[in-house]
């Protein structure tokens, strides 16, 4: 009798189908067919000790595995499970009636206990749009599926509560997974480890071009002296994004799944991902990458959602640097190797950061000791396509001491009588303005795009501009000879600051804001 199981197999942040067919029959031998690597033909050796550990034989036939399709490689330990259980239920030593109404992953220990794997999330969406009863995960990886309706996600931490799952024993439902989705919401945007704009001295402009940056989707850099605050002015961004859409969240999770960064959490992420990244990482690391076909997701798609910080942006890999232009361009990044092609999301806002010069310190009185030439060799690194592609542009002054002073004095304030002094403006006063924004976006599009997303042709229907505009923006081109791309996002930048000043039409002050933060791009800034 031949058995099949529904088992799946990760391609980028999707799962597609592998039915894990075993017969057994007249004859001697196991043999694994259907483009097996080497990690899942080991499963057999592991596969036969687990079975014999809890009391169940191998028969001494001929038993023929094949992973279906067999024209498409099969990787990983995830068919450890299914591979046992079809060997159970094909050799007849147990009925189990439900064992082609589940998707089954799983690697399994010698001694039949199961271990998580990657992917729960994309296989449990694949389980739904196949019309199944429901998903058999590895106890750690099961609750981070529990995100689509009228789906059964059990939770298996060996292969005895699997075997029950199947037979139909009353006792099945003790490895019903369910969680309190709302309370894991709660935990979620309640544990932010990000710096508050009210911790941050000074630095209105750079606070500015940051709220425009996260009301719109923009990419920023900033430009400054060591210690003028650029990493922390970077971390207050990620607190003063919206909670993620549902499309959005499903997104970040699958890709953190495919990862393997999601076990033992409850049901999507909320909390937008903050990634910093060291400015030596590899391309792999950076772009993603690896052998064959096993391919994992870098860094600019684990931070989709949420933000990018590349600190020292100057002194990284020109290689590395210039490979962002395609993902900030199309939001998505194309992996190929000689047998395969993943594609990944990488839907970011890139904060940039990088000092002015090898000294660090040009622009502030005279403490810069580097020559003109060594200047411009330094922010030269960084070519005119990427700098196209990076709408904000903020020079961060270091905080003057009187500022220090009296921040520290507000600090504690609380511990001894003192004057009331003036407070800093909070992230969450901040962070309503910027959801403001989203909301009309929202609106115009009747979608999450941002205005940053906002193709040609929506370009042209939501950013009419006056004669004045069009008389104001004639000339900041010819003057600063830009180009067609930081043309276009010049507009978009303009429609955010509108947004944000709760206005339908972009007016002349909203274009002069926005160039006001393209300073990089004048022939000679230096």
């Amino acid at each position: 009798m031949i058995i099949n199981i529904t088992s799946a197999k990760s391609v980028g942040i999707d799962a597609v189908p592998v039915t894990v067919e075993v017969d057994i029959n007249l004859g001697i031998g196991i043999h694994l067919v259907g483009l097996a690597d080497a990690a899942v033909k080991e499963s057999l050796l592991r596969t036969v000790t687990a079975l014999q550990s809890i009391g169940f034989r191998v028969p001494g036939k001929k038993i023929v595995i094949n992973l279906a399709p067999a024209d498409m490689h099969k990787k990983g330990t995830g068919y450890d499970v299914p591979i046992a259980v079809g060997i159970i239920a094909a050799s007849g030593q147990m009925d189990l009636p439900e064992v082609e109404n589940f998707l089954m992953l799983g690697e399994l220990g010698l001694d039949a206990s199961i271990r998580p794997v990657a992917g729960a999330l994309a296989a449990a969406e694949l389980a739904r749009n196949l019309g199944l009863k429901g998903c058999i995960l590895p106890r750690e990886s099961a609750s981070e599926a529990l995100v689509f309706e009228g789906l059964a996600i059990y939770g298996a931490e060996n292969l005895i509560d699997v075997i029950k799952i199947l037979s139909g024993s009353p006792e099945a439902e003790d490895y019903l997974v369910t969680g309190d989705t709302q309370e894991a919401l709660a935990g979620a945007l309640g544990d932010r480890d990000y710096m508050d704009f009210s911790e941050i001295y000074g630095q209105s402009v750079a606070k500015r071009g940051l709220e425009i940056a996260a009301a719109g989707g923009h990419n920023v850099i900033l430009i400054g002296a060591p210690g003028s605050g650029k990493t922390s002015l970077a971390k207050a961004l990620a607190g003063i994004l919206p909670p993620m859409e549902q499309d959005e969240a499903i997104v970040a999770s699958k890709v953190y799944s495919a990862a393997g960064k999601r076990s033992a959490k409850i049901g999507l992420m909320r909390q937008r991902p903050f990634r910093a990244p060291h400015y030596s990482a590899s391309m792999a690391a950076m772009i993603g990458g690896g052998a064959g076909d096993s391919i994992i997701p870098g860094e600019i798609s684990l931070a989709s959602g949420g933000v990018l910080f590349l600190d020292e942006f100057a002194q990284m890999p020109k290689s590395v640097a210039e490979a962002l232009r395609g993902p900030i361009e199309d939001r998505k990044v194309v992996i190929s190797r000689l047998h395969s092609k993943v594609e990944y999301p990488c839907s970011f806002i890139l904060v940039a950061a990088s000092n002015p010069c090898p000294c660090g310190y040009y622009g502030e009185k005279d403490r810069c000791t580097c020559t003109v030439g060594q200047r411009m060799a330094y922010l030269g690194r960084l070519s005119g396509p990427i700098m196209d592609r990076i709408d904000i542009q903020i020079w961060v002054h270091p905080v003057d001491t009187e500022a220090l002073l009296e921040g520290h004095r507000r600090g504690c304030s609380s511990k001894r009588k003192t004057q009331a002094l003036p407070k800093e403006e909070t992230s969450a006063a901040v962070a309503a303005r910027v959801i403001a924004a989203r909301e009309r976006q929202k609106q115009r599009f009747a979608t999450a795009l941002t205005n940053s997303e906002m193709s040609s042709s929506m370009m042209h229907r939501y950013c009419p501009l006056s004669e004045e505009c069009e008389g104001i923006l004639e000339k900041v081109i010819d003057k600063m000879g830009l180009s067609a791309r930081a043309f276009s996002r010049i507009i978009k930048l303009a429609r955010t600051i509108a947004d944000l000043d709760c206005k339908e039409d972009i007016e002349p002050k909203h274009l002069l804001e926005a160039v006001s933060f393209r300073f990089l791009d004048k022939r000679n800034p230096f």
